[in-house]
């Protein structure tokens, strides 16, 4: 095992234990390789992520051993990283908020492989320490569906999924970002030009799910019953609750190879079926590191007017008391 480094990354020094620990043993990829991966893409990375608390899985012995999800900041945390005290009701949980080259760097170090965050951010500027309160709504700045397939589909008929959801939604349809998940399905992030209430978001997303079920019941699935899935893509619209997360852009997965949840670039991306990228397509000045998808976008945000009736109070994007 090579002895502890000493890194300066951003500005920051940085301590690196073990740094030839492998994580992945089918690719030889080590601490030291997920340290350079998350540093080399920040760019890319931090946009995504920037003032959302953060929950972390961590895989200590590498991928082919256990593997756990972790919220709290574990001890040894740098002071330097950003953090956010977020009041459950089993009482407050202090989160990092990852702003910096340098805190994604702090991902490697503790084998902490896989970064999500959810669809809102934090209501103060990151800092040493920033708090936010308990409170009953968040606010998220864009919507996300999760496709995930199930037995006997794959991802081809993911694409058939998001290219239906695409043109049901019209001109709002046009803004869909696809992130290949690293997995086996695919991410759709719709960025909102204003934050909206995480009740509205989960309810917009849950009805426009349960329309396209309607419009393509032998493909579609918006219930997470088991029973349903054979041959078909679960619309997955639950990751819009105000309590739940989704793997980061650019975020590595913990899986037998190092896949990444890639954004996937240009008009056309959804014609296409898009395979899983692994930590090897990803380099410094490569132009498969791409510029983050934009969530500020001058033309007014409408919504679509689904089929379905909407609960008594909902009102496009606004919660009458």
């Amino acid at each position: 095992m090579a002895d502890d480094a000493l890194f300066t990354i951003g500005g920051q020094e940085f301590k690196v234990t073990s740094p030839d620990r492998v994580f992945y043993p089918a690719t030889a990829t080590t601490k030291l390789d997920v340290i350079r991966y998350y540093v080399e893409v920040s760019a890319a990375l931090l946009p995504h992520v920037q003032g959302r608390p953060a929950t972390r899985k961590r895989w200590p012995e590498g991928v082919e051993q256990a593997s756990f999800f972790v919220k709290d900041l574990q001890p040894g945390t740098p002071p330097w990283l950003g953090r956010a005290q977020i009041r459950h009701r089993s009482g407050p949980k202090f989160y990092p908020v990852f702003d910096t080259p340098a805190a994604l760097a702090w991902l490697g170090q503790v084998a902490a492989l896989e970064l999500h965050v959810p669809q809102w951010r934090i209501e103060q500027p990151a800092g040493p320490m920033s708090v936010t309160n308990r409170s009953d709504e968040r606010f998220p700045d864009r919507v996300v569906f999760d496709l995930d397939p199930g037995p006997g589909a794959g991802l081809a008929e993911c694409v058939d999924v998001a290219l239906a959801l695409r043109e049901r939604l019209g001109p709002l349809g046009q803004r869909i970002v696809p992130v290949s998940s690293g997995s086996k399905g695919l991410h759709l992030y719709v960025p909102l030009d204003d934050p909206i209430t995480s009740s509205q978001a989960s309810e917009w997303a849950r009805l426009a799910a349960e329309e396209l079920e309607k419009a393509l019941p032998t493909l579609v699935v918006s219930r997470m019953a088991k029973s349903l899935r054979p041959d078909k893509v679960l619309v997955d619209w639950s990751q819009n609750n105000r309590s739940k997360t989704t793997i980061a852009p650019y975020s590595l997965r913990g899986r037998e190879t190092p896949t990444v949840a890639a954004p996937r670039r240009g008009r056309n991306c959804l014609s296409q079926v898009c395979g899983t990228w692994t930590i090897g397509r990803f380099s410094t000045g490569s132009p498969t590191v791409w510029t983050p998808f934009s969530i500020s976008i001058a033309s007014p945000l409408h919504w679509p007017r689904l089929p379905a009736t909407p609960r008594p109070g909902y009102r496009g994007g606004q919660q009458s008391g």
